[in-house]
């Protein structure tokens, strides 16, 4: 007759998943093979788990600065004071070598009259890194490979958010192909298209900063987004774009500015507060556009 508790241990230890249990106070009871190889592979090497409280180590990895870990901890504490449900949790587990997502289950069950919760920890990496890839086609226009306009505004909106909380300026550019229409019907579609890729693969090597993108906003128009910047920094990176675009020395001979392809600039800024808005900074920079290109075009206008 095969022995249940030993037959239930060695089905427990068999799986892939990291599993603990914990009572109700977060101390942890029990934990099955793959959680202590998992620990002892990333420096970890804790050999007597029933020791640790579970919610005490995710509280100290919160104070380090781990949101999700303060998330965890909510989430598993609110499960406890209900005493009944399922908590799922996705969250980064990165390591020096890979990037690694888990998805934490929680669920409680009862024995000898104490309530005490499963946590497993399943490595979803592949289902994510696919979803991510997904998500990333998402954001880029079809034609030039840079970010579309959709991205665009999620990412102004919670860089604009970013840059309130620290009371930084964020500075946003209007970029416009001058005379794109006359380039068009000069010298076909697929020309004006080749002209918007190198265009994009120009703005695009600009940026090196994780609050700094561009994007196609439509049509020959894109846009740029400098976190935590003013405009005599913004202006540099435009003044060196600018004359990068004219050394492309792209035909458009139809041009009355040059005859080669240049383009028109409206730059803004502010300091996000709650007597502005993103709007407001959307449309400060397309005014400031719309006056580059009544000045002449092929220039820069910030004022």
């Amino acid at each position: 007759m095969i022995n249940s508790y030993a037959f239930l241990l060695t089905t427990i230890n068999s799986l892939s998943e990291h599993i603990v249990v914990i009572d109700r106070t977060g101390l942890i009871r029990f934990v099955n093979r793959a959680w202590t190889q998992f620990g002892q592979e990333n420096s970890c090497p804790t050999m007597d788990w029933t020791d640790v409280n579970y919610l005490a180590v995710c509280d100290s990895s919160a104070d380090y600065g781990e949101e999700f870990s303060s998330a965890a901890a909510k989430g598993i504490r609110n499960l406890i004071a209900a005493g009944q449900g399922v908590f799922n949790f996705e969250y980064p587990c990165n390591s020096p070598d890979e990037v690694r997502w888990f998805m934490m289950t929680v669920k409680p069950f009862d024995y000898l009259s104490e309530t005490y919760f499963l946590i497993s920890h399943q490595n979803i990496t592949k289902r994510k890194a696919a979803e991510e890839a997904v998500m990333a086609l998402s954001r880029l226009d079809g034609l030039t490979g840079i970010f579309n306009r959709r991205w665009f505004n999620e990412f102004l909106a919670a860089e604009w958010n970013r840059c309130a909380r620290l009371q930084v300026p964020i500075s946003l550019a209007m970029i416009d192909i001058d005379f794109f229409k006359l380039l068009n019907d000069h010298y076909g579609h697929q020309a004006g298209d080749d002209c918007l890729i190198r265009i994009a693969e120009t703005l695009s090597s600009q940026g090196k900063r994780p609050g700094d993108i561009c994007a196609r906003y439509g049509g020959e128009e894109f846009v740029y987004v400098f976190g935590n910047t003013n405009i005599e920094q913004a202006m540099v990176v435009l003044e060196r774009l600018m004359a990068e675009i004219r050394q492309l020395q792209i035909p458009n001979e139809k041009s009355t500015v040059l005859p080669t392809v240049t383009v028109s600039i409206g730059l803004a800024m502010m300091y996000p507060q709650e007597t502005n808005t993103l709007k407001e900074l959307i449309n400060l920079a397309d005014k400031r556009l719309f006056a580059a290109k009544l000045k002449g075009r092929n220039q820069i206008v910030s004022t």
